[in-house]
């Protein structure tokens, strides 16, 4: 039987080998423990789970839980730190963890040690623990990137709601001055809805034409940064023109403007009560010194002649002194009567009743009767249509003062001075004509007449408010005027008033 040898091992063969082998595990440690200190140093919390319970965290996440160190965290259960709400969706994701699958990143909630509830993202990956299938847990605290989305989606509403519930006007251009957004306060005040205006320039819709070069330097002022205000005017779709407070303010991004607000707010109404104040300070002005030249001459002519009576060897007949001051104090008696229609008409409210044409005109007839010359005018009066309903005592002041006009300033020449009134009723409106034959007026004279104080003619001795009554009282009424004349010939007044009938119970 043969012998076999064993043959015999050189040491010196064997010792590259055991030096690889050296290299390579030290290589692996040295590899575990930069991938330890870098788990270590990451700001997340990186923790591995088996059997349910945590069997490495590492020391940002343990801080991150509420602990002070790893050990504090170590042996308790996923469940201990997941909120009551997310506790059946976290179980089911483990089990697929376990299972081998991946969990793709979902938001959460966790609980601290210290019970403060944090929003944390978390991923889930199959791990080897010890032979046993476990996961390894990465969670990323976001509680103060999801505040930070939660304010700004507050801010974003904030300003989306008052962007949108705004009573002002309010357009966002971009950087080139094209128009990104309006709202509805915009539609409102100038009639274009957004898909009109969308992406184009602003100006050529809104800006009039004599202003184009200010709706542009406003653009330039806006691009370089500066906040603008501007007292304006711009123009509705339908050509109408408002006056306007234009706010503009730069946005900007990063020291650039990415964009220009513009706020509109319609002074228009306001705009008019400030002429309408110029204008009444004017009149006021105007009727100060009217009123006490008017006053004081009849006062004075009076207390002339009751001097000349006085006087020593007066052998004049007092009859004749006190027919004058008779006239005098009838002057003075009707320009009060005016001023204190003129000052009615202004404080009265409006007040709707039903009218009757036919008593109120025979009625104001009657009460003129007193007027020279008054018997002798010829009436026309025509009154046809349904009801109507508006303020009985300013109706029955425009026909006192046209009346009263037509007697005063008939042509003395003419034997058949006459006064024709038509009124023809609808359910919306009165329309009033109403003409006589007298003097007329002079085609230079028709623009002023209705001026207060203006007398159109040397015939005239009465207060020089009639007119500017008749005027104030159909504004007051939301009515129009218009009057034509002929010189010599006569006028003619044509009156449209609303008729305010009630609205009929449903």
């Amino acid at each position: 039987m043969e012998r076999k040898t064993t043959p015999k091992v050189n040491p010196q063969a064997m010792a590259p080998a055991s030096l690889t082998r050296q290299r390579l595990h030290e290589d692996i440690s040295e590899n575990e423990q930069r991938y330890r200190d870098l788990v270590e140093h990451l700001p997340l919390c990186i923790a591995v789970l088996s059997e349910g319970k945590v069997v490495f965290i590492n020391e940002s996440g343990a801080r991150m839980m509420g602990g002070q160190k790893p050990e504090d965290i170590i042996g308790l259960t996923v469940l201990d730190f997941v909120h009551e709400d997310y506790k059946e969706a976290v179980i089911k994701r483990t089990k697929q963890v376990l299972k081998g699958f991946a969990a793709p990143p979902l938001e959460e909630k966790f609980v601290r040690l210290d019970g403060k509830v944090i929003d944390v993202e978390v991923s889930s990956y199959p791990f080897t623990y010890q032979n046993k299938p476990a996961a390894q847990v990465i969670v990323k605290d976001i509680t103060e990137q999801k505040e930070s989305r939660v304010a700004a989606r507050k801010s974003e509403t904030l300003f989306t709601q008052l962007f949108h519930v705004s009573p002002m006007a309010i357009v966002m251009l971009d950087s080139d001055g094209n128009v990104e957004q309006v709202n509805p306060g915009f539609e409102k005040m100038f009639g274009y809805s957004f898909a009109e205006l969308k992406g184009k320039g602003l100006n050529q819709f809104i800006v009039p034409d004599v202003l184009e070069s200010e709706g542009n330097d406003l653009n330039s002022l806006i691009s370089t940064q500066q906040v603008v205000r501007i007292e304006t005017k711009r123009k509705r779709k339908d050509d109408s023109v408002l006056s306007v407070i234009v706010y503009g303010l730069p946005v900007h991004f990063e020291d650039k403007t990415i964009g220009i607000f513009g706020i509109y707010v319609d002074i228009t109404e306001q705009k008019k009560i400030e002429e309408e104040l110029k204008v009444r300070n004017i009149e006021l002005d105007n009727f100060v010194y009217k009123v006490s030249h008017d006053l004081r001459a009849p006062l004075s002519s009076v207390l002339g002649l009751v001097n000349l009576a006085q006087m020593p060897g007066n052998n004049d007949n007092p009859a004749e002194y006190l027919n004058v001051i008779g006239v005098k104090v009838g002057q003075l008696d009707h320009f009060i009567t005016d001023v204190l229609s003129h000052s009615k008409n202004l404080k009265l409210d409006v007040r709707i009743e039903k009218i009757n044409f036919r008593s109120m005109i025979d009625q104001t007839f009657t009460d003129l009767n007193y007027l020279k010359g008054a018997d002798e005018i010829i009436r026309g009066i025509t009154i046809e249509g349904v009801p109507f309903f508006s303020d009985s005592w300013r109706v029955a002041e425009i026909f006192r003062n046209l009346i009263s006009n037509a007697i005063k300033y008939r042509n003395f020449h003419r034997q058949d001075s006459e006064i024709i009134i038509r009124v023809s009723i609808t359910e919306d409106e009165a329309s009033i004509m109403f003409s006589d034959n007298g003097i007329g007026i002079e085609p230079a004279n028709l623009d002023k007449i209705f001026n207060m104080f203006y007398r159109a003619s040397v015939q005239s001795d009465g207060s020089g408010l009639g007119l500017y009554i008749v005027k104030n009282a159909i504004e007051k009424l939301n009515g129009q005027i218009n009057v034509n004349s002929k010189y010599t010939e006569g006028t003619t007044f044509i009156i449209n008033l609303p008729n305010r009938m009630p609205v009929a119970a449903e």
